[in-house]
């Protein structure tokens, strides 16, 4: 032990034996002793040091955990980079969900307004009805129409002054919205009914210029089919919104009007209302009690008495079907249209005959020409106009035609 000992010390003082350092400052010489043990001192801190600082650097560039528990600013906004990124992506993604909700929501809201423009479009394909019925050129107030003939056939209804109105919507900015776009909608669909309940009051109201009235005709139309009530027409708005239900509600109820007005409408388009001689004439003889020429006592007179020249062309008085045509007692010769809905058209005293039975004539087309065949004192035309087997007088149809014509 006491050999080791030496032998350790040996290579201790070889290793640090003592040193002086010399210092040599304005001519003056001075020395400094390191001992052995002051230079094994600095020896054993250059040491720790260098290996302190292979060890930080080696834990830097191999990223071991001295590091992070160090805290390395690298590290940390490589954390707060990736901490960032992954928000980023949860609002793309959220925001993703919500275009996508209100995409679904516009386009079905955009389906909505798309069902309810091709309804109003149909709506008013009935409106526009047939081109060759020129029901929209009754002339005059329907309301005044109606009161001058029956305050009944108001029916509780105002009047409304007609506009042409069309089911197209401008669309050409890109910032209309489809709120405002159903807006349009609703106030079209107002503009429809208005227009049906007007133009159904006008033709109602030349109904009752006729004497006849529509409650008659509507007794006696031929209607029938199964029963289909207002709920089952309403029952497939029940999955709709509350605005959109009441829109197809209306709806419903605006094409009853529309079919109202058709209905009256294509009465009026075939009732006869036209002039029935081709030429200026005079009225000889009136409708009702009058003097008969042949017994010279009162009499009931089923027509007018129309006089002009003889062969004078005898026309239609409104579109229909020829339904008789020939000889017939106290007529002479004869032509009978069938108007339709209960409505005929007579012409007796003919001198001649133009159409045949089954033949289909519109207003203005000869049918014969002006004679005194027949029980007649001379040329003229004997006119009736019947509903359901009634004769009516003539002169109210050609009242209300000049409502019309």
């Amino acid at each position: 032990m006491t050999k080791w000992s030496a032998n350790v010390k040996a290579a201790f003082d070889r290793a640090f034996p003592e040193r002086q350092i010399y210092h040599r400052s304005g001519g003056t010489v001075r020395y400094i002793s390191v001992s052995p043990w002051q230079q094994a001192i600095i020896a054993a801190g250059a040491a720790a040091l260098a290996g302190w600082t292979l060890f930080v650097t080696g834990s830097y560039v191999l990223g071991g955990p001295t590091s992070t528990i160090a805290g390395n600013p690298d590290d940390r906004e490589l954390a707060k980079y990736e901490r960032w990124v992954q928000e980023l992506r949860a609002k793309d993604a959220l925001s993703r969900s919500l275009l996508e909700e209100r995409t679904d929501a516009f386009q079905k809201e955009t389906a909505e307004w798309e069902d309810r423009q091709k309804a109003l479009e149909d709506l008013f394909d009935k409106l526009k009805g047939d081109e060759n019925l020129e029901v929209s050129a009754i002339k005059g107030d329907g309301t005044g129409l109606l009161v001058k003939a029956s305050i009944e056939e108001a029916d509780n209804r105002q009047s409304r002054n007609y506009e042409p109105i069309t089911a197209s919507f401008d669309t050409s900015g890109t910032r209309v919205s489809l709120k405002n776009l159903k807006y349009d909608q609703e106030r079209i669909l107002d503009e429809a009914e208005d227009m049906a309940i007007d133009r159904a009051e006008r033709a109602r109201g030349v109904l009752q210029l006729t004497s006849v009235g529509s409650d008659r005709i509507m007794s006696g139309a031929e209607m029938g089919g199964p029963l289909v009530s207002i709920a089952t027409l309403t029952a497939s708005t029940s999955n709709l919104s509350t605005e959109d239900a009441s829109f197809y509600n209306r709806l419903t109820q605006t094409r009853a009007r529309v079919e109202e007005m058709r209905y009256y409408e294509q009465i009026v388009a075939n009732l006869p209302l036209g002039k029935p001689v081709g030429v200026p004439f005079r009225q000889t003889s009136d409708y009702g009690m009058r003097i008969d020429p042949f017994r010279k006592r009162p009499g009931w007179h089923n027509g007018l008495d129309l006089a002009a020249y003889h062969a004078a062309p005898i026309v239609a008085a409104g579109p229909g079907k020829v339904s008789f045509a020939g000889a017939s007692s106290g007529y002479g010769r004869l032509v009978e249209i069938d108007h339709g809905h209960g409505f005929k058209s007579r012409y007796g005293h003919l001198s001649g005959i133009t159409v045949s039975k089954g033949d289909t004539v519109e207003i203005g087309d000869l049918v014969g020409k002006m004679g005194t065949t027949g029980r007649s004192t001379g040329d003229h035309l004997h006119y009736e106009v019947w509903f359901n087997g009634k004769p009516y007088d003539p002169a109210k149809f050609l009242k209300a035609g000049r409502h019309v014509h």
